[in-house]
C-alpha cells in the first residue's frame, strides 16, 4: 500500500546549493570540500601536539594525496562493489562522476593507498600517520551523510516509527527510516567524539590504536545502520539477509581489533622538531 502522508515532512532542500549559469554547485560536492578542509585543519592541530611522530607540514602535503584517494577510490569502489555488471558493459560510464555513485569502502581503500605511498615517500611511520588521518575521517562522513539526506537518496527501510519520512524519489512512496541521519550520527558525531576523547588521553602513544578504534567504530556503526537502510536496488539482500555494506564492514572490524590488540607493541617514536633557539642579541 502506498503512503502519501509522512509522519514528518521531508524537508524540500534543493540539492543544488548554488547555480551560476550552467555551473551547478551541489551540496554533495560541498560536503566533500567541507570534510576535506575541516579534516585537514584538525589533522594539522593534532600533528602539532607534543611528541608526535607526524609533523604539521607533512599533513599539509598529504591533503592532496588524500583528496585523490577519496575521489578515485570512492568511484572505483562503487564500480567494483555495487554496479560492476553495468560498468563492464558500459566502461566509459564509470567516468561520469557527476551522475553519482561513490563508495565509502572504496574511498577508504584509496585513502589507505595514499597514506601508504606518502609515508614511504617521506619516511614517516605508517600507522602513526594513519592515526592522524583516522581521527578526522568522521568529519567527512558526517557531511557526506547529511548530503545524502538532502539529496533524498540512500533512504531507509519501510517503517511505521513516528519520525518516518516519504522520500520524493521513492517510487513506492513508503514511510521510511531517515537512515542517512542515523549514519551521520553514528559514523560522524559519535565516532568523532570517541576518537577525540581517546586522542586527548594519549592513545596515539601506541601506533595503530586510534586507527583500530576507527575501523571498529565505523564497521560496527555501518553494520548496525544497514539494518535500517534499504539495500541498493541493483544488489538487494545478499547471503543470510546481509547487505553489501555489512559484508564490506566485517573485515574493517577484524583488522581494527587486531590493530588495537597489538598496539602496545608499537610505541610511537618522537619525531617532533625542537623549538628554535632564540638568536642572541
Amino acid at each position: 500500500m502506498l503512503t502519501t502522508l509522512p509522519a514528518i515532512a521531508f524537508p524540500a532542500i534543493d540539492p543544488v546549493a548554488l547555480q551560476i549559469g550552467p555551473l551547478a554547485i551541489r551540496w554533495y560536492a560541498l560536503a566533500y570540500v567541507a570534510g576535506i578542509i575541516l579534516g585537514w585543519r584538525l589533522a594539522m592541530r593534532i600533528a602539532a601536539q607534543p611528541k608526535t611522530p607526524v609533523q604539521p607540514r607533512e599533513v599539509d602535503d598529504l591533503v592532496v594525496w588524500l583528496t585523490l584517494g577519496i575521489v578515485l577510490g570512492g568511484r572505483v569502489g562503487y564500480v567494483l562493489f555495487y554496479n560492476f555488471p553495468v560498468y563492464i558493459e558500459h566502461p566509459l560510464a564509470a567516468l561520469r562522476i557527476w551522475e553519482g555513485g561513490m563508495s565509502f569502502h572504496g574511498g577508504l581503500l584509496g585513502v589507505i593507498l595514499a597514506v601508504v605511498l606518502f609515508a614511504r615517500n617521506r619516511g614517516i611511520p605508517l600507522l602513526a600517520l594513519g592515526d592522524v588521518v583516522a581521527a578526522v575521517v568522521p568529519i567527512g562522513l558526517f557531511f557526506g551523510r547529511v548530503a545524502n539526506f538532502i539529496n533524498g537518496e540512500l533512504w531507509g527501510r519501510a517503517t511505521d516509527v513516528s519520525w518516518a519520512m516519504v522520500f520524493p524519489a521513492d517510487p513506492k512512496g513508503l514511510l521510511r527510516h531517515p537512515s542517512q541521519l542515523y549514519e551521520a550520527a553514528l559514523e560522524g558525531v559519535v565516532l568523532f567524539i570517541l576518537l577525540m576523547i581517546l586522542n586527548a588521553r594519549g592513545i596515539r602513544r601506541h601506533m595503530g590504536a586510534l586507527t583500530g578504534v576507527f575501523l571498529i567504530g565505523y564497521g560496527v556503526a555501518r553494520i548496525v545502520a544497514e539494518f535500517f537502510r534499504e539495500p541498493d536496488v541493483q544488489l538487494g539482500f545478499l547471503a543470510f539477509g546481509t547487505t553489501m555494506g555489512q559484508i564490506l564492514s566485517v573485515p574493517m572490524v577484524l583488522i581494527g581489533l587486531w590493530l588495537l590488540a597489538t598496539a602496545k607493541r608499537r610505541p610511537a617514536p618522537d619525531r617532533s622538531e625542537p623549538a628554535p633557539v632564540p638568536a642572541k642579541a
